[in-house]
């Protein structure tokens, strides 16, 4: 088992990705705190999952955008396992506006998500890392949109191209401690974000013509990456990003 014993917090963990992240982290082992906000069915759900199959978990309600929350979180895991040695940050949120008719408030709401919370996230777990001084592991979730542009997302692209420059900084602050920092970037994936380009068919169709593979991913395809990066087989990796988009980013059309 790759995380056996390991502790392991997932932001968002009650849907989508981040669902599939601490149901393979359980599987390999590891003991699980399911970050959720608002409604806990979602994440009660998850925790059932998790201890039917013989695993450890706990569900925390903490907003990730809220400093102290996320303080709270990252106590919730030491306190109900003894210990934190990964973090991965998953929550994240869209809303797509054209540019010249963004709202205010939707740009600091997506900022926030997906950028900010990850940074506070980050701070957190790696100061009680430190302070432990056994290394750890830290794993964004990430987007293709690190590094392409998509008109009417301006927050999210800005946010995700801010989070890769975050990640590369911070793993080199934190390297002496051994701790990696990591980026997963995804592409089109079966989660209920993307629930509404699935309904629409042209619309699909056209998504699916940009993706060489021609589907989206599964949740847990993207999980395995996070988990082997969570892993020590991924101990010499630090500052990276990558890519799992089906060959998405590498389409030229007609070129």
């Amino acid at each position: 088992m790759r995380l056996r014993d390991r502790v392991v917090v997932v932001t968002g963990a009650g849907t989508g990705i981040g669902r599939a992240i601490a149901v393979h982290a359980a599987h390999e082992g590891a003991r699980v705190v399911i970050d959720y906000l608002g409604d806990p069915g979602d994440a009660q759900a998850v925790l059932d999952e998790i201890t039917a199959a013989g695993g450890q978990a706990r569900a925390v309600e903490a907003d990730v955008t809220d400093a102290d929350a996320v303080a709270h979180l990252m106590d919730a895991a030491e306190d109900a396992f003894g210990a934190l040695d990964v973090l991965v940050n998953n929550a994240g949120v869209e809303e797509k506006h054209p540019f010249l008719d963004m709202p205010r408030t939707v740009w600091d709401r997506v900022i926030a998500v997906n950028l900010t919370a990850p940074w506070l996230a980050m701070q957190a777990a790696a100061t009680r890392m430190v302070r432990r001084g056994r290394g750890g592991r830290i794993v964004n979730v990430s987007s293709v949109h690190e590094e392409i542009a998509m008109p009417t997302n301006a927050p999210y692209c800005a946010a995700k191209g801010g989070l890769r420059m975050l990640a590369r900084t911070v793993a080199l602050e934190l390297a002496p401690h051994g701790i990696t920092v990591n980026n997963v970037c995804p592409g089109a994936v079966d989660t209920p974000m993307d629930a509404s380009v699935k309904r629409d068919h042209p619309e699909y169709e056209t998504l699916l013509s940009e993706i060489p593979l021609h589907r989206l991913a599964k949740p847990h395809e993207i999980a395995n990456l996070c988990v082997y990066l969570a892993s020590d087989d991924a101990g010499y990796i630090t500052g990276a990003s990558y890519v799992i988009d089906g060959g998405m980013t590498k389409m030229a059309g007609s070129l």
